[in-house]
């Protein structure tokens, strides 16, 4: 089965529900070993057709960063709430499920490490660092676009990402899950000889499995 014929009967083969399914690709390895750190996977891959839905975007920053970013982020928290937010873990947990994406002023890594760290960091969702000076907006824009590739050992060797919702057109999910496994071959010491076989499937339907996955 090819890659847009698997899109659709992904589509074709989950029951509607009340809400808004994602379509999730998966990238299935083999011969490569993720517990050598040269062969992990950290991407932030941008999707040429859009998630079908936003990420939300949480922005660490110092005052002038913080009101550059006001406008473009779901969330600023400011350098001076940290140590306070840091004491209250029940909080931190929720802000980070309900943000997709954080960034945070270079000067301001080390305290979120020290804050935030031993809650963002296990789900892969420390700051990308930004200059004091930077305009935040293009990188928010882009953040909001982007979906996130992590590779977590030798005994997991697969990734999950999301291509788009069950609404988005099948030429659409094609385009975003072209792109991501070309981002994830390019890194593959042999490429597409490391990925075994690609799964499409929507939130609550059944799994497709894609063996021609380099193909229209």
């Amino acid at each position: 089965m090819k890659l847009k014929e698997g899109i659709k009967k992904a589509k074709e083969s989950t029951k509607k529900r009340k809400f808004k399914q994602t379509v999730e690709l998966a990238i299935n390895f083999k011969g490569i070993d993720f517990s050598k750190a040269q062969n992990r996977l950290n991407l932030e891959v941008s999707l040429p057709k859009g998630r079908g839905k936003e990420n939300k975007v949480a922005v660490i920053a110092n005052e002038e960063l913080a009101l550059k970013a006001k406008n473009a982020a779901d969330k600023v928290i400011r350098a001076d709430e940290m140590e306070k937010l840091g004491k209250n873990k029940k909080e931190v947990k929720k802000i980070a499920r309900d943000y997709d994406a954080f960034i945070a002023e270079v000067s301001l890594m080390a305290a979120v490490g020290k804050h935030l760290g031993q809650v963002l960091g296990p789900q892969g969702k420390m700051p990308k660092p930004i200059p004091p000076g930077a305009d935040p907006a293009p990188i928010i824009k882009k953040l909001k676009g982007s979906v996130a590739i992590r590779t977590k050992g030798k005994n997991m060797p697969v990734v999950h990402a999301p291509i788009g919702t069950e609404e988005m057109n099948d030429d659409d999910l094609f385009a975003n899950a072209q792109a991501i496994i070309k981002a994830v071959e390019d890194k593959l010491p042999q490429h597409d000889q490391n990925i075994k076989n690609v799964v499409i499937k929507t939130t609550m339907g059944p799994a497709i499995t894609i063996d021609e996955f380099a193909k229209g």
